[in-house]
C-alpha cells in the first residue's frame, strides 16, 4: 500500500485506538520524506534553491540587516537518514535561515510577548500574544519577528511538539520565553519548516540528544541548527503545506465526528444505567433490566464502559432487581431467627463473646426499598464476631511462610502475597492470629476501602487496615462480598470514613453497616447470576483488548508499508 492508497482509506483507519493523533503524526512524516505530494520535474531543484539562499543571506549580512553567523558544521555528502526524492537535498536550518536572530527597534514600539503557555503543540493553531512595549521585553528574552519559526526546547514541551510560525505580531516583532529556539527562514516556506519541527523524525531523533537533568532537559542549539533538514524545491514546499493543511482539516472533521459518536453513545449508556438504577421492582422491571444489560454489552467500547456495567450489575443485585423472587423461599426474617439461634449456641459454648445491642435501622438508614421477603440488618447482627488486625508491628522473621498482611493484600476475593509482604515466625503468627474460619470475609478499611477476600486457612497475621468477620453458614459469603463491592457500600464508606490523606473506616461503622438481606435461596441465585454477568464482562474486556490490539497492529502495518522505501 502506498501513501495515496492509505489516505484513501483514512476514514476506516480512523476508528483504530489513538488513530487520529497517529495519523496526524504520519501526515507530517510523509510530508518531510517527500511522499505526500507528487514531484514536478519542472520545479527548481533544492540544490539551486540553496545557492539562492546563500546569496540572499550574504546580501542581508552585508547590508547590515542580519548579523554575521558563526560557521556551522556541514553534513557529510553521503548523509541519508532516509531516502529523499531526486530534486530534494539534505540541508540544515543554519544553512537555510538565521538561528536565534536579534531585533532592533525603538523602546516605545508596541510589540508582542509570547510566554510558553501560548505556544501550541497542535499543527495549525495560530500564535497568540500579549502586547508590551519593546523596551520592556527586549532584554532577557528570546527575540523573533513575523515569519520566524519557534521551537520549545525544554522537556516535555519539545516532545509534545510545541512549535509555531509567528505571525500577526504587533509591530512585526516580539520576544518570549527563553526556552525557545528560533529560526528565521530565507526563501523557504516557514510552514514547511514548522512541519519538519513537528515531525516524528525530528522529535524522536532529538530526544536522546537533549542535555541537562532528568526534569529539565533541553534541546541543544547545535541539534536545532545543524541536524539534517530535508529541503524540497520551493514550489513543492507550498504544495506540501497545502496538502498537510487539507489533511489536518480532514483529521479535525474525523475527530469531531468521532467525538459526536462517542458523546451519543455515552448519553445512551448513561441513560440506560440511570434507568436501571432507578427505584423499581417487579418481574416487568427485571425483564426490562435484562434487556438493557444485553444492549449495554453491545455498547461497551471502552474499559470505563465495562467498569460502569459491573457496578450496575452489583447495584441491581443488592437491590433485588437482578433475579426473580420466589414466594416459596424462606423470608429473611425467619432466616435471621435461625442465625440468632446459632449465635446464641456459639456464645453459650464460649466460642464467641456476647455482642452489645445495636440501634434499630431507621428510615434514614435505608437508602433503597427492598423486595417483600428481604429485610435490613446491621452487619454485626449477622456475624459471630467482627474485628480488625494488629495495631502495631509484629516481630518479623525472614524465610517463613507466615505473612503479615494488610488491606492491600485483599484482591478480588483472595489473599494475595506480594513481593514486599513481610513474614513472621510461626510462634509470632500463633500469638497474633485471629479466630477465622472458611466462612470469614476480610475487608480493607484503611487507605483503599472495600477490597474483599475470603480466608482460606492461610498462615497470616492481620494488620489494622484489614477488618474480618465470621459469617454463619446460613449466609452466603459470596453474596456479602458482592454487597461490599457494590456502589452502595462504597458510598457508605466514603460518608463514614475519617481522615483526609489516608481514609479510615472504623469498626463501629462496619458494625453498624446496614445489609440488605434476601432469603438464602435467593442469595445463591443472585451470586450465580452475578458470576454469570461478571464472566460476560470479562469476555467483553478480553474482546475489547483483542480488538484494540488488532486495530493497532493493522494501523502499524499499514503505516509501516506506506513509509517503506519504494523500489
Amino acid at each position: 500500500m502506498n501513501p495515496a492508497q492509505l489516505l484513501e482509506q483514512f476514514d476506516r483507519l480512523a476508528d483504530a485506538p489513538d488513530a487520529i493523533p497517529r495519523l496526524r503524526r504520519f501526515i507530517l512524516d510523509l510530508a518531510v520524506r517527500g511522499k505526500l505530494v507528487l514531484q514536478d520535474p519542472n520545479d527548481e531543484s533544492a540544490a539551486e534553491l540553496v545557492k539562492r539562499i546563500q546569496a540572499e543571506k550574504a546580501r542581508l549580512i552585508n547590508g547590515g540587516i542580519a548579523r554575521k553567523e558563526k560557521p556551522f558544521p556541514k553534513l557529510p555528502e553521503d548523509y541519508t537518514p532516509f531516502c529523499l526524492p531526486t530534486n530534494w537535498r539534505w540541508s540544515q536550518l543554519a544553512q537555510i535561515g538565521f538561528i536565534n536572530p536579534r531585533n532592533s527597534a525603538a523602546d516605545t514600539l508596541a510589540a508582542s510577548f509570547i510566554p510558553m503557555t501560548l505556544i501550541s503543540a497542535e499543527y495549525g493553531i495560530a500564535s497568540k500574544h500579549e502586547v508590551r512595549p519593546w523596551g520592556e521585553i527586549k532584554s532577557g528574552f528570546t527575540h523573533f519577528a513575523d515569519g520566524d519559526v519557534a521551537l520549545a526546547k525544554i522537556t516535555p514541551c519539545f516532545q509534545n511538539g510545541k512549535s509555531m510560525v509567528l505571525r500577526g505580531l504587533t509591530g512585526n516583532i516580539g520576544a518570549g520565553t527563553t526556552e525557545l529556539h528560533v529560526v528565521r527562514p530565507v526563501l523557504v516556506d516557514p510552514d514547511y519548516v514548522l512541519i519538519f519541527l513537528k515531525s516524528p523524525h525530528f522529535i524522536a531523533s532529538g530526544v536522546p540528544l537533549m542535555t541537562g537533568t532528568a526534569g529539565q532537559k533541553r534541546v541543544a542549539t547545535e541539534y536545532f541548527a545543524n541536524s539534517p533538514f530535508p529541503l524540497p524545491p520551493v514550489a513543492e514546499q507550498h504544495r506540501i503545506v497545502a496538502k498537510v493543511d487539507e489533511l489536518m482539516a480532514l483529521c479535525d472533521r474525523l475527530e469531531a465526528a468521532q467525538t459526536e459518536r462517542e458523546s451519543r453513545r455515552d448519553r445512551l449508556v448513561r441513560a440506560s444505567l440511570d434507568l436501571l438504577n432507578q427505584p423499581a421492582d417487579g418481574d416487568a422491571f427485571r425483564d426490562h433490566a435484562r434487556f438493557h444489560l444485553q444492549q449495554l454489552s453491545r455498547l461497551t467500547t471502552r474499559p470505563e464502559d465495562i467498569r460502569q456495567l459491573r457496578q450496575t450489575i452489583l447495584n441491581l443485585a443488592i437491590c433485588g432487581k437482578l433475579v426473580r423472587q420466589d414466594p416459596d423461599d424462606e423470608p429473611a426474617q425467619r432466616l435471621i431467627e435461625r442465625i440468632q439461634s446459632e449465635q446464641t449456641q456459639q456464645q453459650a459454648e464460649g466460642i464467641y463473646k456476647n455482642s452489645k445491642p445495636l440501634p434499630p435501622i431507621g428510615e434514614a438508614d435505608r437508602p433503597f426499598p427492598l423486595p417483600f421477603a428481604w429485610k435490613w440488618f446491621r452487619l454485626r447482627s449477622l456475624v459471630f464476631t467482627l474485628g480488625d488486625g494488629l495495631h502495631g508491628t509484629p516481630d518479623y522473621s525472614e524465610g517463613t511462610d507466615c505473612y503479615f498482611i494488610n488491606g492491600n493484600n485483599l484482591v478480588e476475593g483472595r489473599i494475595v502475597i506480594k513481593p514486599d509482604t513481610k513474614t513472621v515466625s510461626l510462634a509470632e503468627m500463633q500469638r497474633h492470629r485471629k479466630l477465622m474460619t472458611l466462612n470469614t470475609v476480610l475487608v480493607s478499611i484503611n487507605g483503599t476501602l472495600g477490597n474483599v477476600a475470603y480466608y482460606n486457612n492461610e498462615n497470616v497475621v492481620l494488620g489494622k487496615s484489614a477488618c474480618y468477620f465470621n459469617l454463619p453458614s446460613l449466609i452466603d459469603k459470596h453474596f456479602v462480598r458482592r454487597v461490599i463491592e457494590s456502589p452502595y457500600f462504597a458510598n457508605y464508606a466514603i460518608e463514614q470514613a475519617t481522615g483526609t490523606t489516608i481514609r479510615n473506616l472504623g469498626l463501629k461503622a462496619m458494625n453498624y453497616f446496614p445489609v440488605p438481606l434476601p432469603p438464602l435461596a435467593e442469595q445463591h441465585r443472585i451470586v450465580a447470576k452475578v458470576n454469570e454477568l461478571m464472566a460476560l464482562c470479562d469476555r467483553l474486556e478480553g474482546q475489547l483488548t483483542t480488538a484494540q490490539t488488532e486495530s493497532r497492529r493493522l494501523l502499524e502495518a499499514v503505516l509501516h508499508e506506506a513509509l517503506a522505501p519504494t523500489a
